[in-house]
């Protein structure tokens, strides 16, 4: 499953590190109401009702990561975590990834350096079925794990490290990075994702010994959050998790931090990267220690905002580089505080090195502003609230509090311990882990750019896979492929699945509707759940509006947009929007441009005066203007590096025609973007934005007239306009499709899509189509997922969609696949498709029918999702209770429905089929296939004649 970084777990677990600006009224203290209690076995369960929608949440925290690993064996808590998603004594294979989705549920699971994390989202009254499940892989689950089993999930763990790692630009780095920084006896001298010979070492013996070891409820801690009876789940945890016996190893381990006699400097080769790439890392210290809230504070004072040094010195002085980041990233045994710097092309990463250590000069002498400290801490409260929309992310900190902190509630001691951090905190850990420290220093450049390099760097030894050809399975013979085991004696009888309980009543929120005299069409919803606001105006034209000639003018549009107003210098906007700890955004999409914000109640009125002092007093700061555009054109060299934009590229190209818009990248080409000039943003302004083909969303607590009195400014100064939208012409659908092949040489994995236009969002065979699609690959359950990955091993993940746009928009079936069976993959997508339209029934339909409506319980949970709700009306035209009359529609289909619809749009020999690979192995292959004719692109989507010299 999904593989969490420790800096990623902390950002989806624990709320942002800062504080409200000063204010004379008293705030009220930030915290979770819960419940604890700890079960005889030694689970410690914590509970926290919220009965604002009729879902719950459940997370069960092991206290086990890849810092319990052995070497030899890296990599094992999270192949753990993958193979304790096949099934258990009394619970049948597959169930997670297929009946949690037909559930109306969402799940998944996560592994870092020191735990693992595994979690469902469901209506209420699958609640207890949730708990059998969860309770039969803890205490049951060893025995029916077979030796098939481990082998076939190997090559999807596998996989996952190649789709992760192996083929991204820069994915070797961390492995480096942990090899300098950790001896090899220290626990984080290995990556999470560990070593592909370690994994294909991996036995049956190594998975009992693992789950003997580190999965008993003695090291487990269970968080359930939502609607539910306290005394009746209270009882079901009893009845399910009690008799569990406790086993194993909960020893938590002390701290072992690592220090460095020198610097170490490493240098890579990479065949992926376009530009080079320089990271130091210094060695600090682990979670929870005194000095962990001011290293943190340090690294956003370095390289967040117009003033930070690094920023100063990186980006605008010497202009080495689009962006810098900084980062303290302290986890259970020990830390790193990391300054990260991806420079443009060609820049010597000596050059960078030296302005990071000028810039940090300066801050030595200079220091910075009680104003820099508080502009970190005034998104406090905000964020707080942000981190507690969802049970899930209720569920989340309280697990993770409860595991490494042993108290739940420690989320208020951690909000007060970034709340006291004073400027000479800050200093302090300055001098005494950053300042003339060692650190591990690693310079990343691409192939043939050695010269790049800093200067007295050592080859890093990095492990790359030779591709080879695709073998067969061996026969693992009659013991690898049944479990002979008698049930673990209960109490209970287990092999009874729990029955759902009363369906939960779903009350859509009621949605007002208004315009502003401007012609300004307001949605919104009252939410009073949490003292917090989400909003966002979508002007429509977006993408569509661009020059087809020089394409990328509407996406730096809404870049220089957000960096300073006519009367506010880029430093005082981001001042001003970080006073009120507020979010304000912009970005251009296909067919729209959209302005979002997030921002406590009682600071709506003000942020949006900033939206409207944005969006009607842009500052067209030159100076801002070169610097945005030597980003883009950095960040548009580097789309050539990823293999899936890659795709996306050739397959919007072959999709829709070089006529049209949606054929050019968003972003522009190089040839394009330095054509533009900031009088061509002007004239898109100035032609393109008008409040009566804009509309206004806005989810949260305040009320319909307090938002119609916020919005009265930009109903006076925002006067309408006649803007047309163009239209261009669609390109056909091809009777016979063909394949794209597209040469990413030593490609470790082989992206692959297949697709063809479809219908727009309004089109009436849309929803239906989204039916049909739902067992196709819709979800993990879908028959792409269980073939491509569960039977075949071939990927981490294959799915399939329909797009939403006003447009006729493509149905897609994709995935990343080992380069050594793309072939079969190609060959096994048009089976999957092709069988599943042939076999489709009225349990496939009933199931797809049960899981949609199901769902409804979780569309409007957080104010993000009731936002979304209202934008699809607003961006498509869709009356407001489009869900309900959908499901309406949906009760009403038959298979013969959904079989026409798929013979419209999944027929096969209509679509398209774009690869992504190494020519020089899989070509030929593919070509042997004799599916269609095949198209050597390159990386534009443009058909090329060269020979590319193949084995």
């Amino acid at each position: 499953m999904k593989k969490l970084s420790a800096l990623a777990l902390m950002l989806l677990m624990v709320v942002a590190i800062s504080c409200q600006p000063e204010s004379k009224e008293k705030k009220a203290e930030l915290s979770i109401d819960y419940e604890k209690y700890t079960l005889p076995n030694g689970l410690e369960v914590v509970l926290h009702e919220d009965k604002s929608d009729p879902i719950v949440a459940v997370a069960i925290q092991m206290h086990v990561g890849s810092s319990r690993e052995k070497p030899g064996r890296t990599g094992f808590a999270h192949f753990f975590e993958h193979m304790l998603f096949q099934k258990s004594e009394n619970v049948e294979e597959g169930a997670f990834f297929k009946n949690i989705n037909d559930l109306g549920g969402t799940f998944n699971g996560g592994t870092w350096t020191d735990g693992t994390v595994y979690y469902e989202v469901v209506p209420k009254d699958a609640t207890e079925r949730i708990l059998w499940m969860e309770a039969d892989r803890m205490g049951y689950f060893i025995n029916a794990i077979t030796l098939k089993d481990l082998e076939d999930e190997k090559p999807v763990v596998q996989n996952e490290k190649r789709q992760r790692v192996d083929n991204q630009p820069y994915g070797h780095r961390s492995y480096v990075i942990k090899k300098a920084l950790y001896p090899e006896s220290h626990p984080y001298n290995w990556e999470v994702i560990g070593e592909l010979e370690d994994l294909q070492a991996a036995t049956l013996d190594d998975v009992k010994e693992f789950y003997n070891s580190w999965y008993g409820p003695n090291n487990a801690t269970l968080v359930v959050a939502g609607d539910f009876d306290k005394e009746q789940l209270k009882g079901w945890i009893e009845k399910y998790f009690g008799e569990i016996e406790s086993r194993g190893n909960d020893e938590v381990l002390e701290p072992m931090p690592v220090s460095l006699e020198e610097t170490k400097m490493f240098y890579h080769e990479d065949d992926f990267a376009k530009v080079p790439d320089l990271r130091i890392v210094y060695p600090t210290v682990e979670q929870y220690h005194e000095d962990s809230w001011a290293l943190s504070a340090l690294a956003e004072i370095l390289s967040e905002g117009k003033r930070a040094p690094l920023y100063k010195k990186l980006v605008e002085e010497t202009e080495y580089a689009p962006n810098v980041f900084a980062y303290n990233n302290s986890s259970e045994l020990s830390g790193e505080f990391n300054i990260g710097i991806r420079a443009k092309d060609g820049i010597d990463l000596d050059s960078v090195y030296v302005a990071v250590q000028q810039a940090l000069d300066k801050f030595e002498k200079e220091g910075f502003s009680e104003k820099d400290l508080q502009r970190i801490k005034a998104k406090q409260e905000t964020n707080f609230y942000n981190g507690i929309s969802s049970v899930l992310g209720k569920a989340f900190q309280l697990s993770n509090y409860n595991e490494f902190k042993g108290d739940p509630g420690f989320i208020t001691d951690d909000i007060n311990k970034t709340l006291a951090v004073e400027k000479e905190d800050v200093m302090r850990v300055y001098e005494k882990y950053i300042k003339n420290k060692p650190a591990i220093i690693t310079s990343f450049v691409p192939k043939d750019q050695l010269e790049l390099i800093i200067d007295g760097s050592e080859k890093a030894f990095v492990k790359i896979e030779e591709v080879e050809p695709a073998t067969e399975k061996g026969d693992l013979g009659d013991e690898g492929m049944a479990a002979d085991y008698e049930k673990t004696p209960s109490k209970i009888d287990r092999s009874v699945e729990p029955a759902l309980g009363e369906k939960p009543l779903i009350t859509p929120p009621t949605i007002y509707e208004t315009s502003l005299s401007n012609g300004m069409q307001v949605l919104g919803i009252e939410s009073d759940e949490l003292p917090l606001v989400n909003f966002s105006i979508r002007i429509k034209g977006g993408g569509m509006m661009d020059n087809p000639d020089k394409p990328g003018i509407a996406n730096l549009l809404t870049d220089i947009m957000q960096e300073g107003t006519k009367n506010k210098t880029p430093e005082e906007l981001e001042d001003a929007i970080g006073q009120l700890g507020a979010n304000i955004g912009m970005y251009t999409g296909t067919e729209e441009i959209v302005i979002y914000g997030n921002s406590l109640s009682r600071y709506f009125n003000e942020t949006i005066a900033l939206v409207e002092e944005m969006l009607l007093e842009p500052r067209w700061d030159m100076e801002e203007f070169d610097r945005l555009k030597n980003a883009q054109i950095n960040n548009i060299k580097q789309r050539s590096a990823n293999p899936n934009a890659i795709a996306g590229t050739v397959a919007d190209k072959i999709t829709y025609g070089d006529q049209h818009i949606f054929a050019k990248p968003m972003a522009g080409t190089l040839e394009s973007v330095e054509q533009i000039t900031i009088d061509d943003l002007k004239e898109f302004y100035e032609n393109n934005f008008a409040p009566n083909i804009a509309g206004f969303q806005v989810a949260g607590s305040v009320s319909q007239a307090d938002v119609e009195k916020a919005l009265s400014g930009l109903n006076e100064r925002w006067a309408q306009k006649e803007v047309t939208i163009p239209s261009y012409e669609m390109k056909g659908v091809d009777e016979t499709g063909k394949i794209y092949f597209a040469n990413f040489p030593e490609a470790k994995q082989s992206v692959i899509r297949m697709q063809r236009l479809a219908v727009s969002r309004t089109d009436e065979d849309y929803y239906p189509l989204t039916v049909a699609n739902y067992g196709l690959g819709g979800n993990s359950g879908g028959k792409l997922f269980q073939v491509l990955r569960e039977e075949k091993g071939y990927t981490y993940g294959a799915y399939s969609n329909i797009s939403s746009s006003n447009q006729k928009a493509p149905f897609a079936a994709y995935s990343s696949v080992k380069t050594n069976v793309t072939a079969p993959s190609v060959q096994a997508f048009k089976d999957v498709i092709e069988t599943y339209k042939a076999e489709y029934n009225q349990e496939e339909l009933d199931k797809a029918r049960n899981a949609m409506i199901r769902k409804e319980a979780r569309e409007y949970e957080t104010l993000g999702q009731k936002l979304n709700v209202l934008q699809q009306i607003s961006s498509y035209n869709l009356p407001k209770d489009f869900i309900s009359k959908d499901q309406e529609k949906l009760k009403a289909y038959t298979v013969e429905d959904m079989k026409a619809v798929m013979d419209k749009y999944m027929n096969v020999e209509q679509m398209n089929y774009i690869i992504v690979g190494d020519a020089k192995t899989q070509l030929k292959e593919v070509e042997a296939l004799g599916l269609k004719e095949i198209v050597k692109v390159d990386e534009d989507g443009n058909p090329i004649d060269n020979k590319i010299e193949t084995k």
